[in-house]
């Protein structure tokens, strides 16, 4: 087994290593969703009045609607059609709606953001905070010089420039570039925070880079969370079995590994 997929089961099975993450992941609460007052009021007319089509447009129009209804991506898609040609379909949510009222309508649409929804920026921003700053460069300053440093530029910049420089050919941006001692250095980044469904996803695109083949860098898998519990899970028997030689590690390793090569 690759010795720092071995250190990070060591380290996420040991004291601390959720506080220690919290550097790298802060999972801080954001703050809860604004609602321009004129618009609540017209929300709390068609309420009041019963009026079905207008209520479900209102909050159609707001960032979240307040009930969790597998119909609502179609009708937010199609709101003007959609309404009219289903009765039944705007009466059921209604229903739902008026016997929720009016207070827990606010409360369900102004909820803050998911905190799992903010995860993608949090590694690029400690990468940000953790190394030197003078070795983190654009893409054109990166391309000038030939000494160690990290690329500080976008998922699509960093996948653009992969492909013109080591032959990277997904179309999957990246999280993660540099170059240390002469070598190019690729990976994605991810906090696995539960068992299946898009986590296991979440696993698989990263290991599509990983065997990405005919890469001219070494390519490396950046995982955090559920993934180091030592289980019968499918996520730790991957990394454990099938990908055990690949170079697979929690973010807290990073600094490491790059020192070794």
């Amino acid at each position: 087994m690759n010795i720092w997929i071995q250190r990070s089961i060591e380290l996420a099975n040991n004291k601390n290593y959720l506080d220690k993450l919290f550097d790298v992941y802060p999972m801080i609460p954001n703050k809860i969703r604004k609602i321009d007052e004129s618009y609540w009021d017209s929300i709390v007319q068609a309420f009041n009045n019963k009026d079905d089509i207008c209520l479900i447009k209102y909050l159609l129009y707001l960032d979240l609607f307040p009930i969790k209804d597998s119909y609502i991506p179609f009708l937010r898609r199609d709101t003007a059609n959609a309404l009219k040609n289903n009765p039944e379909t705007v009466k059921r949510l209604c229903n739902r709606l008026y016997k929720m009222g009016l207070a827990k309508i606010r409360e369900k649409c102004t909820e803050p953001k998911e905190t799992n929804r903010q995860i993608g920026p949090l590694f690029k921003k400690w990468c940000k905070n953790s190394f030197d700053k003078t070795k983190l460069l654009s893409v054109t300053d990166f391309e000038k010089t030939n000494e160690n440093a990290i690329l500080d530029a976008t998922d699509k910049e960093m996948m653009d420039w992969a492909f013109r420089t080591v032959n990277y050919k997904r179309n999957k941006g990246l999280d993660f570039a540099g170059r240390f001692n002469g070598k190019y250095l690729i990976g994605e980044a991810k906090f696995l925070s539960d068992f299946g469904g898009h986590q296991d996803a979440q696993l698989e695109d990263a290991v599509l880079t990983l065997t990405a083949p005919n890469v001219k860098a070494t390519k490396i898998a950046i995982l955090d969370g559920v993934c180091w519990l030592k289980t019968n899970n499918k996520m730790y028997k991957a990394i454990t079995e099938e990908y055990c030689e690949e170079n697979i590690m929690s973010a807290l390793l990073l600094k490491d590994f790059i020192k070794s090569l």
